[in-house]
């Protein structure tokens, strides 16, 4: 068994077979292959909420857009959500984005090297403020992930529900404590990668782990009850009518601005409804439609589509008006035509993105 967690020998045991782990599994990534600060936080901000053979094309599609954090900074935020477009959660691309050039005007260009300056830096947390510290600085920090609670909970039997306010706290002075201080960026790599491919959240190789003869889960068959986690947040459904006005080719389209998803992204006219709607009539007071319905016609309606989010789950319906060339056509302050070429460079949901490449640009 793994001596208790207060012994020096135990802990040792636990890091160096953990590591020896480490070299003989862990996958090729590129960010493992810098320690660059401006890199590893870019793998890390992309992997936030995605999986590696998602988040992997992106990572490599900005560094060769934007190589440096300087780069970075004097982009266009369009050009940036354009790039990030599909990998969701955009307020990390916006973040990123704000923080590139906050390190470049007041920071000289100058990445914090300590967790402690890190962790003040917009869109910045605990677990990835440590893992830039470690990962680039070998700052002796404990990283603390979801997988690294899977790991933790698993082998030593804790059974306090992550989701509440002091798991951060207790887990972070577990791995603290197992954390070799002279090899903490291995250490903290090993620990989030033994979580990723063997402790996985379903089906883990338990078998052929090297732990388990002192994991707790193993030994009590808890692996489906640990690590603990609180109920979801329950799924808000909603009903989204999108009006696709074309007009000699070109597409009116508008950025949102409000705080809502897909911030700063462009979509088309919108109005939400209490529920699903197949009829025209029940969206007629909405004056802008109305408008737009006397000048033109409706060629197609799609949908409805299901896309799902975190705590919502949207029903999208398009509804295609073509707008005759001769007649002039009121559009909203913050909605403009705009060309093929043009609307393919926009940032976009994939929602709106799919629906185009279906019925405009295949």
């Amino acid at each position: 068994m793994i001596s208790p967690i207060n012994e020096p020998a135990g802990l040792l045991d636990f890091s160096s077979k953990l590591i020896r782990w480490y070299h003989r599994h862990h996958r090729d990534l590129p960010w493992r292959h810098t320690n660059d600060p401006y890199r590893i936080w870019l793998s890390e901000v992309i992997l936030q909420q995605t999986r590696v053979a998602q988040g992997m094309p992106y990572y490599l599609r900005f560094v060769e857009q934007y190589p440096t954090l300087r780069d970075l900074a004097a982009a266009d935020e369009k050009e940036v959500l354009r790039l990030w477009q599909g990998l969701g959660y955009y307020s990390r691309a916006r973040n990123m984005h704000q923080t590139a050039r906050l390190i470049v005007q007041e920071l000289g260009g100058n990445f914090p090297a300590s967790y402690a300056e890190l962790i003040k830096l917009k869109g910045i947390g605990a677990y990835t403020a440590a893992a830039i510290a470690s990962f680039a600085y070998n700052e002796p920090v404990a990283a603390v992930d979801g997988n690294v609670y899977r790991v933790l909970a698993r082998i030593f039997g804790i059974k306090t529900d992550i989701t509440s306010s002091g798991a951060r706290k207790e887990f972070t002075a577990l791995a603290q404590q197992l954390l070799p201080p002279d090899d903490a960026a291995t250490f903290n790599q090993a620990t989030i990668e033994f979580g990723a491919i063997q402790c996985q959240p379903v089906a883990p190789d338990c078998l052929l782990c090297p732990f388990n003869d002192v994991c707790y889960a193993f030994a009590h068959g808890a692996q489906a009850q640990l690590p603990v986690k609180g109920k979801k947040n329950k799924v808000r459904d909603r009903y989204l009518n999108y009006f696709v006005v074309e007009k000699e080719g070109r597409l009116a389209l508008r950025e949102r601005t409000t705080k809502d998803v897909w911030q700063g992204m462009y979509d088309f006219y919108l109005i939400e409804a209490a529920e699903e709607t197949t009829d025209l009539n029940e969206l007629e007071s909405d004056h802008v439609l109305a408008h737009w319905l006397e000048m033109g016609e409706v060629v197609r309606t799609a949908g409805p589509y299901v896309h799902l989010l975190t705590h919502q789950r949207l029903y999208a319906r398009f509804w295609h008006l073509r707008m005759p060339p001769e007649r002039s056509l009121l559009l909203p302050d913050n909605m403009a035509f705009y060309n093929q070429e043009e609307v393919e460079e926009l940032p976009k949901p994939v929602l709106i993105n799919s629906y185009l490449i279906q019925y405009f640009f295949s």
